[in-house]
């Protein structure tokens, strides 16, 4: 008898699944702005405008959506500077756009211990946001090596680094990696407080950048035997640090049903996305032997 109740319910459960179809609403594009500014560099903006979530991306989308003729300028305060569209063709045969001051003008350089405001005019808005570059506070005793644990892959390497953190809440910092000629990419968790770790010595791994175009898998998680690397290791601003953990929240929470919705921070006012960011770096070199 019982198991012909437990059918019942089973065909009574089953029989009461409903299909829901959603149609959401095409969403508006909003601007998107990525700029930032370093000890020793130009500011560099990139403009463009935000996809659909069903768009279809493609190479020739992505260029496409780059915004022209906008009018920024960025000042420290004493000083102001409007910055040029520069534009160029990547591997693929497309056109890059890009906003910066000429590399031959070293009139506006970013300093350490300076804030920055920053204005993006386009399209008939503007759009506002101020960054410091702090100062550079995180200091790097060592680098060193060590294989990976149980790897099937003998070339596998970790690099770990100990570090100082000087006594007082509120530093952060964001560490890109490069290896022999390829770009500096991000960690795949980027930026730290210093909530646990403040005014202490440390060791920590130092996870390979992650280019998150790329789908995250064992080979792209570790150093190799032979590897050249550069680790870009950088003081940055509460707002800076906002931005970019709630942005990898959101990353990591792709796909997964249960995560909470995450709104990214943006230091833009009007309704940008993106943020401006400034950033203290300092650089080490490290060659993991084969």
């Amino acid at each position: 008898m019982k198991y012909i109740i437990l059918v019942f319910c089973l065909f009574v459960f089953f029989s009461c699944e409903k299909d829901i179809n959603f149609k959401l609403d095409a969403s508006e594009p909003k601007i998107v702005i990525d700029a930032t500014i370093e000890n020793d560099r130009h500011p560099i903006v990139y403009l463009s405008q935000s996809l659909d979530y069903f768009s279809s991306i493609t190479p020739e989308v992505l260029s496409s959506a780059f915004i022209h003729d906008a009018i920024i300028t960025v000042t420290d305060g004493s000083r102001l500077i409007e910055l040029k569209e520069y534009s160029l063709i990547n591997d693929l045969g497309l056109s890059l756009s890009y906003y910066t001051i000429s590399p031959l003008d070293s009139s506006f350089l970013g300093q350490l211990n300076h804030s920055y405001s920053m204005i993006v005019e386009v399209g008939g808005q503007t759009y506002q946001a101020t960054t410091t570059i702090p100062n550079i506070t995180r200091q790097i005793d060592s680098l060193w090596w060590e294989p990976v644990p149980l790897s099937k892959d003998e070339d596998d390497s970790n690099i770990f680094i100990r570090a100082t953190d000087r006594p007082g809440l509120g530093d952060y910092i964001r560490y890109f990696t490069k290896v022999d000629s390829n770009p500096y990419f991000p960690g795949f968790n980027s930026v730290y407080d210093d909530q646990v770790i403040d005014g202490t010595s440390y060791i920590i791994p130092i996870g390979k950048g992650f280019d998150k175009n790329e789908v995250f898998s064992d080979s792209t998680a570790f150093f190799k035997r032979g590897d050249t690397v550069m680790l870009k290791l950088c003081n940055i601003d509460k707002q800076t640090y906002d931005f970019w953990r709630t942005f990898e929240y959101s990353f990591q929470s792709i796909g997964n049903p249960f995560s909470s919705p995450t709104r990214i921070l943006s230091n833009f006012n009007n309704g940008a996305l993106g943020y401006f960011g400034g950033y203290a770096a300092q650089y080490r070199k490290f060659i993991i032997p084969e």
